[in-house]
């Protein structure tokens, strides 16, 4: 079977073709070295371990399990199962559905994503930003920050409902323009009708990306590309000039400057001390009027621009020009999305706001700044250096929100705010209450860092470091001047922990919430680190692939991987537990006969 790299790498070389169709990439779903690979990526993830409404987990995969997906396929009988549905709360107090599809369908959705991703992603746009590789908020936010400088008004786009209600007709035909292969139109087609189960109730689904669906990230990119593409032209007949006209006094007082320092140049040996220094004076004054005055026509009707980013279903546009361009571009969005997507911009909160106002985006307020500060540029002339600068802010009310889904702050009825006891960490250990908080402030701060107003997260610091102090205090019935003192470890917070190589300390957090001017990891603010995952010394398919059972060490043609959610949870008693926990594993490779014991208890 061929190198699932190999072939992805085949793809991607082709697909830089706009013009080509693949015809033969549903053969590709006969090669079970795809789903290892799918299985590598997809394992250590939690959701794995809940049920589909198959009743089945990740936990037990074996080659068989493939074997019989892949003959599924060959044959044209797989039927993806419909998504068991669950509802998780949203910070509105409302809930948000999920989908969770079963094991078996996330592993071949998987497969079908790398290859989508594979002859899809060299053909998107770079302004296009979600669930792409190298790419994330960050990158986004950085663009917007980058290329809308002199924007005077921003459009915040939202489209009511995308992943509800993308049409399927619609979507087919996109894909169709890539792909020529009737197999893997159809396979689409099963997955988009999947339907879900409610409360024991099958619902079909008859628009939408499937739900929970691993695919449906790659899918939303592959159906707002076309909106991508649109705005590309958009900007293309909007743009109009290369610079806005300088106003007559900015010229009239740039070519009184000119003469009068050149003037003083050719005179300035002839003149006395007393001269040099009215002279000097005079030129000054002439600067700084010259330095505060508009150099252009902010209403110049003969120069407009119009900047956009997208993430996902998110996105903004900059525009220079007038507020009734705007409307225009609006209105036009809107059209495009309904005739040719079959979406519905919402117009209520598709605002147009003045760039001296802070528009909201990814979580960011971002405004264009006026000021009038001088300074010198690259080449030492000196000008306004601060005006019509795009910066990026972290909003109050993010933080603040932040601190009571944590319940860590308390506000009284007199409006004052108090730092408050998280009663439900009391029943942890010390280092697992403190590793709780850094967590929260490392997690908060990791994707506000790039804001020039960062250091206004010392206001969320200061109530979580008393949160964790009362939390403490309530924990051993301490005040919270005596916890302070009781954890004091060099002039900083720290619990003091023992470790085989001794004691140990983990401080509260104190690197500080210094700007991040140049962004290095920049793929990395969308996914939390994987902390699931511990490397061996051989990956997990060779492990499986070995047919020996890691307990009793006994050959078998009939491997499977058990999984379990988190290593803490194993008490290391039984000896199956002992090696997972020694080997920081979350896996281990038994026989079906000791995986089959190890359900039933009877294993050790």
């Amino acid at each position: 079977m061929r190198n699932p790299e190999v072939v992805l790498d085949n793809l991607i070389s082709k697909s830089k073709d706009r013009n080509y169709r693949f015809d033969r990439l549903y053969r590709n779903l006969y090669n079970p070295e795809f789903y290892y690979q799918a299985y590598e990526n997809i394992y250590a993830k939690l959701g794995n371990m809940t049920e589909g409404s198959d009743g089945k987990t990740v936990d037990g995969f074996n080659t068989q399990r493939v074997e019989r997906l892949i003959e599924s396929l060959k044959n044209e009988t797989y039927q993806p199962q419909p998504s068991r549905r669950v509802y998780i709360p949203k910070a509105n107090g409302k809930k948000r559905p999920l989908g969770i599809p079963s094991f078996d369908d996330k592993l071949l959705q998987e497969v079908v994503r790398m290859i989508l991703e594979a002859i899809c992603d060299r053909t998107f746009l770079e302004t296009s930003h979600g669930f792409r590789k190298n790419r994330s908020c960050h990158t986004a936010l950085e663009q917007v920050r980058g290329t809308f400088t002199g924007v005077r008004w921003f459009i915040e786009g939202d489209i009511e409902g995308f992943f509800d209600n993308i049409d399927y007709h619609v979507l087919i035909d996109i894909l169709k323009k890539r792909i020529d292969d009737s197999k893997w139109i159809r396979l689409m087609w099963k997955f988009l009708r999947a339907g879900f189960v409610d409360d024991w109730k099958f619902h079909k689904t008859f628009s939408g990306t499937p739900q929970g669906g691993i695919i449906s990230p790659t899918l939303s990119n592959i159906y707002l590309h076309e909106l991508d593409v649109f705005m590309k032209e958009y900007i293309k007949a909007f743009d109009k000039g290369t610079k806005r006209k300088t106003t007559s006094i900015k010229r009239y007082l740039e070519i009184k400057a000119y003469r009068m320092r050149k003037k003083l140049k050719n005179e300035w040996t002839g003149l006395s001390q007393e001269h040099r220094g009215e002279r000097l004076k005079q030129y000054k004054e002439l600067r700084a009027r010259l330095l505060s005055t508009q150099s252009t026509n902010p209403m110049d009707s003969d120069f407009r621009k119009l900047k956009y980013t997208r993430y996902a279903d998110d996105f903004i546009i900059g525009v220079i020009g007038s507020k009734e361009d705007c409307l225009f571009i609006k209105e036009d969005i809107t059209m495009f999305l309904k005739n040719k997507l079959k979406l519905n911009l919402s117009q209520e909160k598709t605002l147009v706001t003045n760039s001296v106002q802070k528009a909201r985006f990814l979580g960011y307020d971002i405004m264009v700044a006026r000021g009038m500060s001088i300074g010198t540029d690259g080449k030492g002339f000196t000008k306004r250096t601060r005006n019509y600068i795009c910066k990026l802010y972290l909003p109050q009310d993010k933080w603040v929100k932040k601190l009571k889904e944590y319940g860590a702050l308390e506000i009284t009825p007199d409006g004052k705010w108090k730092p408050k006891c998280r009663t439900y960490l009391k029943d942890l250990d010390d280092i697992e209450i403190v590793n709780t908080f850094n967590s929260e402030i490392r997690g908060l701060y990791n994707y506000y860092k790039i804001a020039n107003n960062v250091s206004n997260l010392h206001k969320f610091y200061h109530f979580m470091k008393f949160s964790f102090a009362k939390t403490l205090g309530s924990k051993y019935n301490m005040s919270v001047a005596k916890m302070m003192a009781k954890y004091k470890v060099n002039g900083e917070i720290g619990v003091k922990y023992e470790t085989k190589k001794g004691q140990k300390i983990m401080y509260f957090y104190k690197d500080g919430f210094k700007r991040v001017r140049k962004l290095t990891n920049i793929h990395d603010a969308d996914t939390l680190p994987n902390t699931l995952k511990f490397g061996g010394t051989t990956s997990l398919m060779d492990r499986l692939k070995a047919a020996q059972c890691e307990f009793c060490s006994k050959s078998s043609n009939e491997m499977e991987i058990h999984h379990v959610k988190k290593l803490k949870d194993l008490k290391g008693k039984k000896k199956w537990e002992y090696f997972m926990i020694a080997r920081r594993r979350k896996t281990i490779a038994l026989c079906r006969e000791c995986h089959t014991a190890l359900h039933s208890g009877k294993l050790d």
